[in-house]
C-alpha cells in the first residue's frame, strides 16, 4: 500500500509569531496514523523558520512553487537547488495561482 501525504498549503499568510504558533500546535495536536505522512509547503522567506521549529517532528515541510528554472535572470522564482540547499524535501508544482 502506498503512504498518504497529507500537505497544506499556508498561500499568502503567516508572521514568524503565528507560525511560531500553528507549529507548536501542529506538533503537540497531529495524531500518528499508520501509512500517512504530514508536511507543511510555506511561503518562502518561512522556510528556515519552519526547518528549524519542525526539526525532530514527524511533520516534513515544504515550498509552495518552484521554478522550471535552474538558474538565470528570474527575478523573485526559487530553484530547486535553492530549496534543496535548505533541505527541502516538497514543492508545489503547478498550482493554479502560479500558472
Amino acid at each position: 500500500m502506498r503512504a498518504g501525504l497529507v500537505a497544506g498549503n499556508w498561500k499568502m499568510h503567516g508572521s514568524l509569531a503565528s507560525n511560531a504558533r500553528l507549529l507548536d500546535d501542529l506538533k503537540a495536536g497531529l495524531r500518528h496514523a499508520e501509512g500517512v505522512g504530514y508536511a507543511v509547503c510555506v511561503p518562502f522567506p518561512y522556510l528556515a523558520q519552519v526547518s528549524a521549529a519542525l526539526s525532530g517532528s514527524r511533520i516534513a515541510w515544504g515550498a509552495q512553487d518552484v521554478s522550471e528554472h535552474d538558474a538565470g535572470a528570474y527575478t523573485g522564482e526559487v530553484s530547486g537547488a535553492m530549496l534543496k540547499e535548505f533541505g527541502c524535501r516538497f514543492a508545489i508544482v503547478g498550482h493554479s495561482e502560479r500558472r
